[in-house]
């Protein structure tokens, strides 16, 4: 019985991360192309990683020929890293200006028919489903045990005034005391909850996250800025060429007034259920969920934000990490709207300053290991002005064999096809010789 438990949770909480996440991966041009069976890989080498050393400590490196940078270390839990003029006032005007000339798409998280048919079909009694949402098994959901899993809505980012709404329209606490009983919630039709999360129309100040995007191509035949800061990123983060190159696209994204994303990680978890975006379509095998594999986040802040905007880590360099500690009566240490003055760490955007941070613990095998819990973190409220960021993922998949054949298998297809065999989303070449005037 507790292995079964343990797998519907890691089902159910896959099935909420890959909800969650793939707001951008809606629109995420990564390869595609199908293969027709390569032969068997050769073995990678171990991924670099840097060492914190210390909070604070700080090294010099040389990124550009006429210049050295300076990288500080900001926390040990992440691994996370800030270096101040990654990128020059130019380069930040330049990249928002193609941003803008490609036009930019709304960063909302939207339900999937295919998500909505998933939690249908999952074979998850509502007793099941009541004791994975009990944290603390006292036989009584608290709003607390509900809002951990916000993740299940339609892109609207629940609080406990939502639930308790949510909770009166469906009839759901009949005493009103925002405290589910077990057989409460065996009364409850979960239809009515997916009925009533399909018709709310959610304001953006209620959204998981409030921003524009696109992406901007980074490859062979892209605009020389976008390539010098690629491979500026290859030399920061000393991983392989294959690696570095074959990850996806800049995305760029602004944040208007009011514009904030909550609390999140960047990379999926790992089980044996799921396969990563970028690899699954070489990978000889069938698994039910798919998710992001983000080694590396590498962020830009282009410009400077009048008010707010910062990059909160709720629990940054915490001594212990519990998932239900980050909500505690009226405090949600996620919600990047309400408490992000509540967060251990808080990044303030300077036009031209990078940070950068480790998704996934090392395996101690020079590999990726399980997702760093740590690495949470979302950009709190714009009080006032615009904020522009772009990000850079470095793409690895925690199976080093399926990362192999991916690589072994990108190599064929470019010494086979040239030009033509790069993926759909090379069209951005067209702004490769852009001439721009700032």
């Amino acid at each position: 019985m507790v292995f079964v438990h343990l797998y519907l949770g890691n089902v159910l909480a896959l099935l909420l991360f890959v909800h969650y996440s793939n707001g951008d991966e809606s629109s995420d041009p990564g390869p595609q192309h199908r293969t027709q069976g390569p032969g068997p890989a050769p073995a990678l080498g171990p991924l670099t990683r840097l060492e914190g050393i210390k909070v604070g400590h700080e090294r010099t490196v040389q990124l550009v020929s006429d210049r050295d940078h300076f990288i500080r270390t900001l926390s040990l839990k992440p691994l996370l890293f800030e270096i101040p003029g990654f990128l020059t006032d130019e380069e930040c005007r330049l990249i928002i200006h193609l941003a803008q000339m490609k036009g930019l798409q709304r960063s909302q998280i939207l339900p999937t028919e295919e998500y909505e048919e998933a939690m249908s079909t999952m074979q998850v009694s509502q007793l099941d489903l009541f004791q994975l949402l009990d944290q603390n098994r006292d036989g009584r959901l608290q709003l607390r045990e509900v809002l951990a899993q916000t993740r299940l809505g339609n892109g609207w980012w629940m609080t406990p005034e939502s639930i308790q709404e949510m909770y009166a329209a469906i009839k759901a606490d009949p005493d009103g005391d925002g405290v589910l009983s077990l057989q409460e919630f065996s009364n409850m039709d979960l239809r009515d909850f997916h009925k009533y999360m399909r018709s709310h129309k959610a304001e953006s100040s209620e959204l998981v996250r409030n921003s524009h995007h696109t992406w901007l191509y980074q490859g062979e035949g892209a605009h020389h800025v976008m390539r010098a800061i690629r491979q500026r990123v290859l030399r920061l983060t000393r991983l392989s060429p294959e690696i570095v190159e074959l990850s996806e696209p800049l995305q760029v994204v602004r944040y208007g007034e009011g514009g904030h994303y909550h609390a999140h990680v960047d990379s999926g978890p790992v089980y044996p259920e799921t396969i990563c975006s970028h690899t699954k379509l070489v990978a000889n095998e069938s698994v039910p969920f798919e998710t992001s594999c983000r080694y590396m986040t590498v962020l830009f802040y282009l410009n400077n934000v009048t008010g707010g905007g910062e990059t909160v880590f709720p629990v940054a360099d915490n001594r212990t990490y519990d998932e239900m500690s980050l909500i505690q009566d009226d405090v949600d240490l996620r919600d990047t709207r309400r408490h992000c003055d509540k967060g251990n760490l808080r990044v303030k955007p300077r036009q031209g300053t990078a940070v950068f941070w480790y998704n996934y613990l090392p395996d101690g095998q020079g590999w990726v290991g399980d997702v760093d819990d740590y690495s949470l973190h979302g950009g709190c409220l714009v009080t006032r002005g615009t904020k522009w960021i772009a990000n850079n993922w470095i793409n690895v998949d925690p199976s080093r064999a399926r990362q192999a054949l991916f690589q072994q298998e990108m190599a064929r297809l470019a010494r086979e096809g040239g030009a033509d065999s790069q993926p759909e989303w090379a069209l951005d070449r067209a702004y490769r010789d852009a001439r721009i005037e700032l």
